[in-house]
């Protein structure tokens, strides 16, 4: 599925859209640059989860945990400053893949070798005029 975003106002429909064609995998992988709408994305998404909580990027943390007004848990990774795998294989990456609970990924591509057989990828980019392209795949 290919989705253009051209206003933050859309940003709760297309995660509406997100949600119904993802909703059958828990582990999501955010590619794109700096800057590309990641953590705007993923914000959300736990809106339409019906995070509790605030929602912000856990670039220091590594990973972020939100619960929703049903008592589920999601969880939140930014990768970005992991140096190599064995650091997220010590904060348990694969234990909260194994939990069924969401598991959004920002910047995967440092992590790819812990990936699990089965996630949702979106690819964030965009253009000179700040417009997003929001690319999905569902990976089994």
């Amino acid at each position: 599925m290919t989705l253009h975003v051209l206003h933050l106002d859309e940003l709760d429909t297309v995660a509406h859209q997100l949600l119904a064609e993802g909703r059958r995998k828990t582990v999501w992988l955010f590619e794109g640059g700096m800057g590309a709408g990641k953590t705007t994305l993923i914000k959300a998404l736990c809106r339409a989860l019906g995070v509790v909580s605030m929602v912000q990027s856990p670039t220091f943390s590594i990973v972020n945990e939100y619960t929703t007004h049903e008592g589920k848990s999601i969880y939140h990774f930014d990768c970005y400053r992991l140096r190599n795998e064995a650091e997220a294989l010590d904060i348990g990456i694969e234990e909260y893949f194994d939990t069924g609970a969401y598991c959004f990924i920002e910047w995967p591509e440092n992590i790819s070798a812990l990936w699990p057989a089965t996630y949702y990828q979106i690819r964030l980019t965009t253009d000179l005029d700040n417009r997003r392209t929001v690319e999905t795949e569902l990976i089994n």
